[in-house]
C-alpha cells in the first residue's frame, strides 16, 4: 500500500521532495497558497495560518507522514518584516502538528539559526540566529519539536537547476550560471562560507528521515565549505568560462548582508543515516558537474 505524505510548501526543495517520494512509489501531495508548475505533483490549496484550513487538508488528504517546508524563505524579506516573519513560521507550525495528530513529521530547518561566529555548527551547538528568518525558522522548530514523532532537519544553502525565468528569487548555482553562461559578469561574497547541499541529495535525506528511527534533530550540510566567490568560480570552471567573469565583493554590498559570516553546518549523526540508506551527499565539484551535464 503506498504511503501518503502531505509537503506543505511547493517550493523549489517542497518540488524535489514530492518527486523523490514518487519515483519510490510513495503518494507525495503538495500544499501552498498558490499551485506549482503542472508537471509535479497533487497538489491542494493551502493557507497553513489558518488552522481550519489545515485540519481540512489533513482531513481530506489522510497523509500518513507530513514534511514542512512552507515559508516565508527569502532572507531579505524576513530582515524587513520580522514579526510578519515568526507570525506565519510559527502559525503554519503549530496548525499543522495539531491538525496531523501525531503523524510523522519532518520540519526543513535552516542554518541560519547559528550567529556565524563559527564553522562548525553541528546539533549540540547552541541555537543563536543572526536574522529574523533564523529567528522566526527557530520558533517554528521548537513548535514541532514537542510533536510525539517528529525530526528537524537544518539544511544548509540548497541548490540546483531553475529556469532563467523563475518568479522568485534564483537559488545562488542557478543565478551564477544563467549569468555566466549569457555572458554577464557575476559579484559574490568573499566572506560569506557556507556548505552547499545539492537539491536531490535534500530530498533523498528527507524521505530517509521520515522512515523509523531517525534522530529528533539533524544537520545535512555538503562536504564543502567554500565562500560564494569561491563557489561562483567552480561554476565558471564547470561552464568553461574564465574565472575572471566572477568578482569577489564584501557581503555587506549586497543582499547578502544579512546573512551570518558562516551559514555552514557540520554533523555527528548524519553519517549513520546515510550509512543505513545507502546514501552519500556530494560535494561542490560533483554537483556542479551533475547539473550542467543535465543542463537544459
Amino acid at each position: 500500500m503506498s504511503t501518503t505524505t502531505l509537503i506543505v510548501g511547493s517550493g523549489f526543495v517542497g518540488r524535489a521532495v514530492a518527486a523523490r517520494l514518487a519515483a519510490r512509489g510513495g503518494t507525495p501531495v503538495l500544499a501552498s497558497r498558490t499551485p506549482p508548475p503542472e508537471d509535479t505533483a497533487p497538489w491542494v490549496r493551502l493557507d497553513a495560518t489558518d488552522a481550519d484550513a489545515c485540519a481540512q487538508v489533513v482531513e481530506s488528504v489522510r497523509p500518513d507522514r507530513l514534511v514542512l517546508v512552507h515559508g516565508p524563505s527569502d532572507v531579505t524579506w524576513c530582515e524587513a518584516d520580522p514579526e510578519r516573519a515568526i507570525a506565519l513560521h510559527s502559525a503554519a507550525a503549530r496548525h499543522l502538528t495539531a491538525a496531523a495528530r501525531g503523524r510523522r513529521t519532518v520540519l526543513i530547518s535552516t542554518d541560519n539559526v547559528f550567529d556565524g561566529s563559527g564553522p562548525d555548527n553541528d546539533e549540540a551547538t547552541p541555537t543563536a540566529p543572526a536574522n529574523a528568518y533564523g529567528r522566526a525558522k527557530l520558533a517554528a522548530e521548537r513548535i514541532v519539536g514537542t510533536a510525539p514523532d517528529a525530526t528537524v532537519l537544518r539544511v544548509s544553502l540548497v541548490y540546483g537547476w531553475e529556469p532563467a525565468d523563475c518568479a522568485k528569487w534564483l537559488n545562488f548555482f542557478a543565478a551564477c550560471a544563467h549569468r555566466l553562461r549569457a555572458g554577464e559578469r557575476v559579484e559574490a561574497p568573499h566572506d560569506q562560507w557556507t556548505t552547499p547541499v545539492l537539491v536531490a541529495d535534500v530530498a533523498a535525506v528527507t524521505a530517509a528521515v521520515l522512515e523509523p528511527g531517525a534522530p529528533g534533530l539533524l544537520h545535512l550540510g555538503g562536504p564543502d565549505r567554500v565562500s560564494r566567490a569561491e563557489w561562483a568560480a567552480a561554476i565558471a570552471d564547470g561552464l568553461g568560462v574564465p574565472r575572471t567573469r566572477v568578482t569577489p565583493v564584501p557581503r555587506a554590498a549586497g543582499r547578502y548582508a544579512s546573512r551570518p559570516a558562516h551559514t555552514c553546518l557540520t554533523s555527528t549523526l548524519l553519517d549513520e543515516v546515510l550509512r543505513r540508506h545507502g546514501l552519500r551527499v556530494r560535494g561542490v565539484a560533483e554537483g556542479v558537474r551533475a547539473l550542467l551535464e543535465a543542463a537544459p
